[in-house]
Parts: structure tokens; sequence; C-alpha cells
């Protein structure tokens, strides 16, 4: 039996905002269904109403030709319908089949929870997909990634003939998205209706064959992804082409003088490592996942030991031992991993954009002078358009790319002189990254030195007046600009090319 989910009509509508606007599509089993949009473009709403959190203003859907309505998540489970989200639904103290079977315990005919059977069970889905997750191991113990799959074998355990993935993969490595794809492919087989949310277009040519497209709630086309090229699918996005969006950026006339030089360093990470940041330029960092990008600015902000080599700063030595030195010389460093090194998730807007700074907010008798601090917050609220309602508003309640800004403008209120931007739009929609491209465009106009790393080809070659390339640890090319092809900067990524 062919399972179907469909959608006709559906609104959504909140104060002010038009969530969902006259959404209908048909989705059938055997195929995986990307969304793709912006934030706020209505992909996870639209997960919600047919997840029982939201109930529609207008309009119907229908599974296997039935039309239906869940008022709460539990209906919705019962009907075969899971859906999982980025941000993980356990019970951190309880086990792994514990979990698995979590508002369903089998019972003995003593009535006494079967936890043999639960064990059992939670072993057979994890051999299934090759995981390496004991039924035993308390879910707290795990880490991120197997949390998230404790998350998918919940769903399997339930054979929901639906199942959704919002932002699966923004916790896993490299190999574990391989695992998670590798999951998705045998659940489209078994005939699963799969919606698939994600910002990375790489993935989505990886997993989708249908891509389901939103635009400030509407639904804009729906297309093949074998067919359908990664520049129209932004240009139904957003308006423009990713092409279109690097041209559009302003360039600074020319670089300025030599602002941090690194002579000969060796961590214990990388080694030999040499370049010069100059005042008004991109740099771009290129190269594999491990190669020693990161390591080389955790050693520059003093994160990691320096075990030889030199840095000089504006002609002067100098040494970072931990990121407050580094910060006394003018080094900013806006972290990869934003959730756990960059925001403070239970303190508001204003907190995070001003907790590098509050030395300078104290008044004399040590209080917090929170008008000084307000207005601040209000500046770069204003200036790097953070969509929140109030400053008063808890960070983590804000979008991925709104987060970004948020910690972007904590630095930038520290006037550094280098700024480091680690995978900066890393999860943020396209229309979210035109705004950063802008940002950061604009830091290089006013005089910083910018050192970007991403693992985004073209992102680094459209950002960058020039990109250093490193592979295992050392810098295995330096390109100018006339130089730059995708082509060129893996060569030097994956091959010695001095062999």
């Amino acid at each position: 039996m062919q399972n179907s989910v469909e959608f006709w009509h559906i609104s959504k509508y909140f104060p002010g905002v038009k969530a969902l606007d006259d959404i209908s599509f048909q989705a059938v089993s055997g195929q995986v269904y990307a969304f793709l949009g912006e934030n706020g473009a209505g992909k996870s709403t639209l997960l919600k109403v047919l997840n029982g959190d939201y109930q529609p203003d207008f309009g119907e859907y229908l599974i296997n030709g039935q039309p239906i309505h869940f008022s709460t998540p539990k209906e919705a489970i019962a009907h075969g319908v899971s859906v999982i989200y980025q941000e993980r639904q356990i019970l951190l103290d309880m086990t792994v089949a514990e979990n698995i079977f979590l508002g369903d315990w089998p019972k003995k005919k003593n009535g006494m929870v079967d936890f043999e059977l639960m064990k059992r069970r939670a072993s057979e889905i994890a051999a299934r997909f090759g995981l390496d997750i004991s039924p035993d191991a308390k879910v707290g113990t795990l880490s991120i990634a197997h949390q998230q799959m404790v998350e998918i074998m919940k769903a399997v355990n339930r054979d929901s003939s639906i199942i959704a993935f919002d932002e699966p993969t923004a916790s896993l490595s490299d190999s574990e998205i391989d695992i998670l794809f590798q999951i998705i492919r045998e659940l489209k087989e078994e005939g699963k209706v799969i919606f698939y949310v994600s910002h990375r277009m790489n993935e989505i040519a990886q997993v989708a064959q249908k891509v389901i497209i939103f635009k400030d709630g509407r639904l804009v086309d729906v297309v093949d992804q074998a067919t359908t090229s990664e520049d129209e699918m932004i240009r139904l996005m957003v308006g423009r082409s990713l092409g279109d969006i690097f041209n559009e950026l302003p360039r600074s006339a020319s670089r300025g003088e030599p602002l941090v030089e690194v002579k000969g360093l060796s961590t214990p990470y990388v080694s030999d490592v040499s370049f010069t940041a100059y005042r008004g330029e991109i740099l771009g960092f290129a190269g594999l996942v491990g190669a020693g990008r990161t390591e080389v600015m955790r050693a520059l902000f003093g994160l990691d030991p320096i075990y030889a080599g030199s840095i000089t700063v504006e002609g002067k030595a100098a040494q970072p031992h931990s990121p407050a030195q580094a910060q006394a010389l003018g080094f900013a460093m806006v972290p990869e991993d934003r959730k756990m090194q960059g925001i403070l998730p239970n303190i508001s807007v204003r907190g995070n954009i001003t907790i590098s700074m509050l030395k300078t907010l104290l008044s004399r008798w040590g209080f917090l002078q929170e008008d000084k601090e307000e207005k601040i917050a209000q500046r770069e609220i204003r200036e790097l358009n953070i969509k929140t309602p109030n400053s008063d508003k808890l960070i983590s309640q804000l979008s991925g790319g709104n987060q970004q800004k948020v910690i972007l403008a904590r630095w930038l209120e520290t006037h550094p002189k280098l700024l480091i931007l680690d995978e900066p739009t890393k999860g943020i929609d396209v229309g979210a990254k035109a705004e950063f491209y802008r940002i950061i465009v604009e830091c290089a106009r006013q005089g910083m030195a910018v050192i970007v790393i991403s693992s985004e080809l073209p992102e680094v070659i459209g950002l960058s007046d020039r990109i250093l390339v490193m592979r295992e640890g050392r810098i295995s090319g330096e390109l100018r600009r006339a130089e730059f092809s995708e082509e060129t900067i893996l060569k030097y990524a994956m091959t010695d090319v001095s062999a």
C-alpha cells in the first residue's frame, strides 16, 4: 500500500504574521521531499500543523486519502506521524530502551513493565542500522549524534508511516551524516513518506528527490532535485542567485598594511604555518574537515598552546595565552559551534551582546548601568538587523541566523582589529547568509583584517580576496582572486601538490 500526505489550502496566522498562506501539495511514499526556504518561510510551521502542535486556521490535510485532524502530537504519533526536531525530545536520565518506548512501555501479563522486551527491541533497531548504541546506556551519557539517533530509533519502533526530519544534521559529523542518510534511504524503500528540512544544499542533493520551496509563508514551487540546479533553487527561494549575491557585494579598493604576521606556527594540531593578515582584506581558509583551519585560529585566540613559531601584531611580538589576552590585542573570534561555544542560551539578547564589555558598563560603585547596556543592544539590533521583538528576548528563542548576528554584535562592540569567523553561516538560510556577507565585507571596508573559515567553496570563493588552503595541518597553497576555482582549491586540499 502506498502512503500519502495531502495538504489543501493550509493557512496559519499568528499576531501580525501570516506563517502559512494557502499551502497545497501532495507527497507519496518512495520519495524524500526536502523543504527549502529562509528562516520564517513556513517549513517548520507546516510540520507542526501536521504534528498537531498547531491547528490550521484554514484548509485541511489528508493521510492516505482520509481527512484527519490532530489536536496533539500524541494523536499524530498514534496515527503514524513522527517529527524529529533539531532540539531533541528525549529524557537524559532514562536509558536508550526506555526512551525508545517512551509513552508506550510494553507490559507483561502480570502488569509489570517488560524491560527485557524493550532492550531486545532496541538492540534489534540499533543492529539494523549499524549503530553502536547500548539499550542500557543512559541517554545523557551519549554523544549529541547518538542522542539524535535515539530520536530516529523511536520513530522506527513506532513503525511510523510518515517521518519528518527538521534540520537533523546540525550536530552530526560527516560520517554520522552518512549513517543518517543510509537510514533515510532504507525508510524510503520501506514505503515511508519522508520530509526533510535543511538549509544545506549539498545534503538536499544527496538525499532528496523532490524539493518543496517556501518563501514568506507561501509555496513557491515543487521541483525535481535531479533536474533543477542549485542556483535555480536559490533563485526561487530568495529571488536571486548566489552568484548575484556575491557580485552585489561592495569591495575594498585595496588592502592596507600588514596587521598580523604568523611565522612557523606549530601546535599539537598544526605544523609550520605561516601567513599574513592585512587590514581591509578578507582572507579565506579552505580545506577538508580536520585539515587544521580551526586549530590555527584557536592558537591565535589563545585557546590552544603554541609549541613553536612567532606572532606579531602591528610589528610587535605577541603570543596570547588566553582569549582575554587575545581580546586585549584586538582579536575577536566567532566560533563554529554557536550553541556550545557562542551563545549563553538562558540570558537575553541584550546580555549576550554586552557580555564581552561588562567592565565598561559598571558604574564606579560596581553597578551595571542598564541604560547604557540597552543603548548598545538597540544599536546593534538596528545595525545588524537582528530580528527580535525586544532586547529582553532569550537568545535561545531566536533563529540560528539571528543568534549568529548577536554573537557577531558582541565582538563588533569590542572594535576588533582582527575578526576571525569560523563557519560563520553554518546552519543558516541563504537570505540570512546574504546579510552576513554584506556585514563581513563592510568590516573589511572599515579596515579590519577578516579571516573566514568556510567548508562551502562557493562561499569562500565569493567572499575572499585571498585564499589559503590547508591540508593535514599545513598550508598547502595560496591563491589570489584570479586563481580562484573549486577545482584548484580541491587539488591543494586533497593532494600533495609538491610531490
